[in-house]
């Protein structure tokens, strides 16, 4: 194989982990914003054409410290494609308004004690509910 065909495979390698990496960025400060927006097709696009650039690397052939970022690439574009893909992330429009009751349940608190709701009997309470979006 030819030295510059190794070089533009490195080239490649590290553009496909660039693009993850930046992707990567991104989506978790969207995520961290609560804004991943509903259509997330041009995110899963991003996601795919870094691992398509890794695998490009190996296919065009890449030097060994080529190889690392390229795989990172495969890597790193494939788990996010998949977990974008397994992941539905919709909008309830039956939320609970202020000043409404809430339904009874159960849950664990920051303690790791079982919390029930059906404790608040009446008292005024603001209730905080944290939820990933992976």
């Amino acid at each position: 194989m030819a030295a510059k065909d190794r070089k533009w495979g490195t080239t490649l390698g590290f553009m496909g982990l660039g693009l993850a990496v930046i992707t990567v960025i991104l989506w978790f400060r969207q995520a961290s914003q609560v804004a991943i927006p509903e259509n997330r097709s041009l995110w899963v696009a991003s996601f795919v054409l870094a691992a398509l650039i890794g695998v490009s690397a190996f296919v065009k052939g890449t030097r060994w410290y080529g190889a690392i970022p390229a795989l990172m690439a495969i890597v790193i574009g494939s788990f996010l494609t998949f977990t974008v893909a397994i992941s539905r992330q919709e909008v309830s429009t039956a939320g609970i308004q202020v000043g409404e009751t809430v339904p009874l349940f159960t849950a664990i608190d920051r303690h790791g004690e079982r919390f029930d709701s059906a404790t608040l009997g009446g008292k005024p309470t603001l209730m905080k509910f944290f939820r990933g979006h992976w």
